[in-house]
């Protein structure tokens, strides 16, 4: 056998101990994208489970809890639910490629996942009912204290559950601060055991009421009216027999996040404000010590602006504007004409240049915000600027190559 080259064999370890976001999907169960709004989370999301099914041959969900519509017109669905749907094949046939595994879709219904959560949990089939039946729980159901958070966590731990898929990625929901969706399960079950809660259902509970709280019941009375009140303290203390139930699917939440099989993608843009709000939430990970898997960089400027040659090139052309423009005035048209015009053309090559430049700035300005992110983590991918909206199924693909490998 030949010797082995230790220069290859150097090389080729560094490349097998180079984690990519390919490589990273591999060993997961449940992907989490999370980070600031507006940053592209919806499809980097979706994006990344359509390059796992395209390459690995899983079958894979997303699911979205962000209200947008766009995902399901990107995965060429003309509607998608809190039931998972297969994207069809005809979608991906529109695209030019053909998938190895399956991606199906869903968008999380706050209201009707809680009506199945409910349906789970409650003590008996009498109490399920009277609870789906409060007034108030049919308007506010979906609306109150972090619910929308706490039943993205919830719907994620059911579908796990079942085993239906090899891989899950989770778009979270658009939240005033990223770490909402965490705390919201203990947050929630905090709620329904604290003192305010029990001072709003003592005297629907009981006649013997406190002759220091009776006046504020009596003004809660005349103010929201006593049969609001009534179904205020009734929805609460129905709510109250689940209690046990959430406690217990709050821990099992808390172990799935912070199990070996889910990681975090953190995803943001290299804007100021966003940038931050999502090394605070790395960092927020790390301190749970939760699994931070990748940071996508979205709609960074391309590599090729921060080369010296580009450099060259602009300032020479600002430098020689005059001697092009006179060169190029000849085949634009007649010198009389706005396009054979010396000095309009000379303006627009110093303008172009000098647009470069600037861009070129803000690229290097970027590289230095890229290099100093405070948390390290796996993967560090980028994507550029796209020219277009990313509107379908080839859309998603052109995103998901610039951060898969």
């Amino acid at each position: 056998m030949a010797p082995r080259n230790p220069r290859t064999a150097k090389r080729a370890e560094a490349d097998v101990a180079a984690p990519t976001m390919e490589s990273l999907l591999a060993t997961k169960e449940i992907v989490v994208a999370c980070g600031p709004g507006g940053v592209g989370k919806t499809t980097t999301a979706a994006a990344s489970a359509l390059m796992a099914a395209v390459n690995h041959g899983s079958k894979v969900l997303v699911l979205t809890v962000d209200p947008a519509k766009r995902l399901a017109n990107a995965l060429g669905l003309d509607g998608i639910g809190n039931t998972e749907h297969r994207v069809p094949d005809a979608a991906f046939k529109a695209a030019g490629v053909k998938p190895r595994g399956e991606l199906w879709a869903a968008m999380l219904d706050t209201k009707e996942s809680w009506d199945s959560l409910i349906a789970q949990h409650a003590p008996d089939a009498q109490t399920r009912d009277e609870i789906l039946a409060n007034p108030l729980y049919q308007n506010i159901a979906g609306r109150f204290i972090q619910s929308h958070d706490y039943i993205a966590m919830e719907r994620l731990y059911e579908i796990h559950s079942t085993g239906e898929y090899d891989l899950i990625v989770v778009d979270t929901p658009p939240t005033r601060n990223a770490l909402d969706f965490l705390d919201a399960p203990e947050r929630l079950a905090d709620f329904f055991s604290s003192r305010l809660l029990r001072w709003l259902i003592v005297p629907y509970r009981s006649k013997l009421i406190n002759v220091a709280t009776k006046p504020f019941y009596q003004i809660s009375d005349r103010v929201l009216g006593t049969e609001f009140m009534g179904d205020i303290s009734e929805f609460f203390i129905l709510f109250q027999t689940m209690y046990d139930g959430f406690v217990e699917r709050s821990k099992a939440v808390g172990r799935l996040l912070s199990d070996r099989r889910t990681t975090f993608v953190v995803v943001s843009t290299l804007e100021a404000t966003p940038l931050r709000e999502a090394e605070f939430f790395a960092e927020q990970l790390t301190e749970r010590k939760l699994h931070l898997g990748a940071i996508v960089l979205n709609k960074v400027l391309p590599d090729y602006l921060r080369g010296r040659a580009g450099t060259k090139v602009a300032e020479a052309m600002k430098d020689r504007s005059e001697d092009i423009a006179a060169a190029l005035a000849p085949s634009l048209g007649p010198t009389s004409g706005a396009l054979g015009d010396p000095a309009q053309i000379a303006r627009v090559l110093t303008e172009v240049a000098d647009s470069y430049l600037n861009f070129q700035i803000v690229a290097l300005r970027e590289m230095e915000e890229r290099s100093s992110l405070a948390v390290a983590p796996e993967v560090l991918a980028t994507v550029p600027f796209f020219d277009t909206d990313i509107y379908d199924l080839s859309g998603l693909l052109r995103l998901g190559e610039q951060i898969w490998a």
